[in-house]
């Protein structure tokens, strides 16, 4: 009831805040990722959890990275499903999750100032 969880384990990050989100596409070619398509923002909303136009559906709290460059994601968001409906992480054409070089400010279109994408990962059913 409380929205969709969404954990994972993440190792050879730089040391510090990243910024993370949902993207569009489910497919993460490297080395920049834009396969990932934008935001997850199907109401087109303002990006940032702090922003008063915001949050766009995929926007999530940013995460550490420790020295050694190790990090947990563990964040529950209501502004997705698990369904079909929108915003539903599993549509036809799937979502990722997006790790940004640098913090998210949670405030700035379209992204925060975060970066450019650094790690890539489409989200599967466990």
């Amino acid at each position: 009831p409380a929205g969709v969880r969404i954990t994972g384990q993440l190792t050879g990050l730089p040391a510090g805040a990243h910024g993370v989100h949902l993207h569009q596409v489910g497919r993460c070619d490297a080395p920049e990722f834009t396969t990932a398509g934008a935001h997850l923002n199907p109401a087109m909303m303002k990006h940032g959890l702090l922003n008063p136009e915001g949050p766009h559906a995929g926007d999530l709290p940013a995460i550490g990275a420790d020295a050694a460059g190790r990090a947990a994601v563990d964040v529950t968001t209501p502004r997705v499903t698990l369904t079909g409906d929108v915003p539903g992480l599993f549509d036809a054409d799937g979502t990722s999750i997006v790790v940004h070089s640098g913090n998210d400010d949670q405030k700035t279109d379209p992204s925060g100032n975060s970066g450019g994408r650094i790690a890539c990962g489409v989200i599967v059913r466990n």
